[in-house]
């Protein structure tokens, strides 16, 4: 079992990252499950506007691809700005569409199979407007969405700590990114198991 999480900060891997460290509580509760997890700074690749799946010779689009294609579980994690998700996270989920027409070894959907979720953090509001879209488009491109397929930390209302600072101690969050976790486990363990049948779906 893999889970790939997509880290959409707008900084770069060798920076501090709050939404990193949302994810790695998402990471250490996965791999407890036995599950193997890998986070990808998207900041750190090259990835070219346009709604192709390969934009040409410096679009590292494909090689992330390759990885999503293995992986169980794909969580998108994103920072909030000025209540909306980040610009990076908007690409992503447009070379997601891009790449969208490839089909599975059964001929369904690519993303057939395969469970998505989404971290979200922030220090003033937009978490659940932020997840809301991930998770719209996650599900719509053929990923299944887990119950409570999100975690968030935005703080109180108004500017203020972020992740790092003071998220780590909300109750909240924690039982958001365990219930969110264990949840996503369990239905990639299911289909691992018994996939969606191809009937109506080929």
């Amino acid at each position: 079992m893999k889970a790939l999480y997509f880290n959409t900060s707008l900084k770069t891997g060798d920076e501090t990252s709050n939404t990193s460290g949302l994810i790695q509580e998402s990471r250490q509760i996965l791999e407890g499950e036995g599950v193997t997890t890998e986070e990808v700074r998207i900041a750190d690749f090259h990835l070219p506007f346009g709604m192709e799946p390969d934009m040409g010779a410096d679009d590292e689009w494909p090689k992330l691809f390759n990885k999503l294609k293995e992986a169980d579980i794909v969580i998108i994690g994103t920072p909030v700005w000025q209540g909306e998700l980040s610009s990076i996270c908007k690409l992503v989920l447009e070379k997601l569409d891009a790449s969208s027409d490839e089909t599975n070894d059964y001929g369904q959907p690519i993303y057939y199979n395969k469970v998505g979720g989404a971290i979200v953090t922030g220090n003033e509001d937009g978490g659940k407007q932020a997840a809301k879209t991930i998770i719209f488009v996650l599900q719509h491109l053929g990923f299944t969405i887990p119950p409570n397929g999100e975690a968030y930390w935005v703080g109180e209302a108004g500017p203020g700590p972020s992740y790092l600072e003071a998220g780590q101690e909300s109750d909240f969050t924690k039982e958001n990114v365990s219930v969110m976790s264990h949840n996503l486990a369990h239905l990639a363990k299911m289909f691992k198991a018994t996939p969606i049948p191809t009937k109506g779906n080929t």
